[in-house]
């Protein structure tokens, strides 16, 4: 088992300040394992709503969690969400006999009762499969292509991984949507994913996706929007800035986890994903997830201009303004758009991640970094 040392501290000290703590995240990235680390899955006070038995036991749920003390684990809150009402009485005790910590399997936008019930009372950690920092600089290469969901990434083959993804990307659709009372026929959803796929690293165009599926344009955002609740997508906004300049004002999408999208685009092995036309927008996708769960900024963004400037990512944080740049290149080179970015953008720098050993400057603000190097060093910041 790989410890995520990192993420046990957070969620541990996180519950000895505040009344109660949800850690979230996609199904099966780790969120049981790492609660399990804290209270044994045996104690009277831990609740698995996935086990019948934990469902039973709150049936009358007020009865059975006001007597408990110490720390309580409710994992797959997502369903129940009635709970949050009784957790919000619960966590309003004075003297306060015990703490809780929630695990759900989507964002809080659509745990909604999350935010309305327990507003000022909920320290929120966002969880996903394994980052660089934890597998090693060894694994880069399985990280990206695995992606990091411990079973996948773990898996003794290239094959087996890909198996476990398949039939996490069956049950998921099949099961776990439906848990969120969305409506939606699993294979109507299957192709809008796949068709998501294809767009990794594009500008997003509604449109143009709702002809190819034959759905009109909110349908197709719809889609989107529960794909990104459920962590599978991002959506990495534009930023604007009065420049007198077009500038792009549609979001760029991302799979959150590569593994999964090598597996829509039937990218079966690293020898595979090497010769794809989606090897570019792979590394970048990577990239920006590593880079944003390494960094953890305040806001996080894309800019591009109808004239060609762009930037793949923007970070903001305590006040800076960071740009990166993400290149699959042995020796990655200034271009005329790093230098547009840094003088319309105000950069206090900008870095140019790529796969390669050694940093090195390309002009006053702008270096080439190793992306295990920005990992390690958090030479990003």
């Amino acid at each position: 088992m790989i410890e995520r040392t990192n993420l046990l501290r957070e969620t541990q000290e996180s519950l000895n300040l505040n009344r109660v703590v949800a850690l979230i995240g996609p199904r099966q990235c780790g969120k049981t394992t790492l609660a399990r680390q804290i209270l044994a899955p045996d104690s009277s006070n831990y609740f698995d709503l996935e086990n019948p038995v934990s469902l039973a036991r709150l049936d009358e749920p007020m009865t059975a969690l006001q007597e408990l003390k110490g720390t309580i684990v409710i994992d797959a809150i997502q369903r129940r969400p009635d709970l949050f009402p009784i957790l919000r009485v619960l966590s309003d005790r004075d003297p306060l006999p015990a703490r809780f910590l929630i695990l759900g399997s989507a964002s809080p936008a659509l745990l909604r009762q999350s935010s309305e019930s327990l507003a000022g009372r909920i320290k929120i950690i966002q969880m996903s499969g394994f980052g660089l920092g934890e597998v090693g600089i060894e694994n880069q290469n399985q990280l990206w292509t695995r992606g990091g969901f411990p079973l996948s990434f773990l898996a003794d083959t290239d094959k087996a991984s890909l198996e476990w993804r398949r039939d996490f990307v069956s049950t998921f659709l099949e099961r776990d949507v439906p848990q969120f009372g969305v409506k939606i026929p699993s294979a109507s959803l299957f192709r809008f994913w796949n068709v998501l796929a294809h767009y990794h690293g594009q500008i997003w165009n509604a449109a143009e996706a709702a002809r190819t599926l034959n759905i009109n344009e909110s349908t197709a955002r719809r889609y989107l929007d529960l794909l990104q609740d459920l962590f599978m997508a991002r959506q990495l906004q534009p930023w604007f800035t009065n420049i007198g300049k077009r500038q792009v004002k549609s979001p760029k999408i991302y799979f959150r986890d590569t593994g999964l999208l090598h597996y829509l685009l039937g990218i079966k092995s690293a020898d595979e994903l090497n010769l794809h036309p989606k090897l570019g927008a792979s590394w970048e996708g990577f990239v920006i997830e590593e880079i944003i769960k390494s960094t953890r900024p305040d806001e996080a963004y894309f800019w591009a201009t109808h004239s060609g400037a762009e930037l793949d990512l923007l970070l903001i944080k305590d006040n800076k303004r960071i740009g990166v740049e993400c290149k699959r290149a042995d020796a990655p080179k200034l271009t005329p758009s790093m230098r547009t970015a840094m003088v319309d953008l105000e950069l206090d720098k900008l870095v140019v991640v790529y796969p390669g050993l050694q940093p090195y400057s390309l002009a006053d603000g702008i270096t080439v970094v190793p992306l295990t190097n920005a990992m390690q060093n958090n030479a990003v910041l």
